[in-house]
């Protein structure tokens, strides 16, 4: 569990997790919240699907797992913003993907029926391009 602590305009970047499951809680302030199905793995890419694009409210909250909306990103849109985070392991037994988190930029390539190509990025550009 943590808590994470936002000025205006920072984020909890645009990433996804391997065997993991995690519940976001809004303490305070608001965040523009994005969700991405993550259809594919490619070892340059990802193939995500956007399924929400909204803002979220202290006492509003969403989840995300390996089965729905894995890749998540967060925007600060007021001063400062506060979200609770916890975070549920090994979801899945047995999976040999490596945990942590993966990092992408969910401005790729748009691709038919809304899907799009997000490159692989690393911790410092996800934190460059959209910290």
């Amino acid at each position: 569990k943590q808590i994470f602590a936002l000025k205006k305009g920072r984020s909890v970047v645009p990433h996804g997790h391997n065997n993991m499951a995690t519940a976001f809680l809004i303490l305070k302030g608001n965040l523009h919240g994005r969700h991405y199905d993550r259809l594919e793995d490619a070892e340059k890419h990802f193939i995500i699907r956007p399924t929400i694009d909204r803002s979220f409210k202290p006492a509003e909250y969403s989840t995300v797992s390996d089965y729905k909306d894995n890749i998540h990103w967060f925007e600060a849109s007021t001063e400062t913003a506060y979200i609770f985070n916890l975070h549920v392991l090994n979801i899945r037994p047995g999976i040999k993907l490596p945990g942590g988190r993966v990092y992408l930029n969910p401005n790729g390539e748009k691709l038919a029926g809304g899907l799009i190509k997000a490159p692989r990025i690393g911790y410092k550009q996800a934190h460059d391009l959209f910290g």
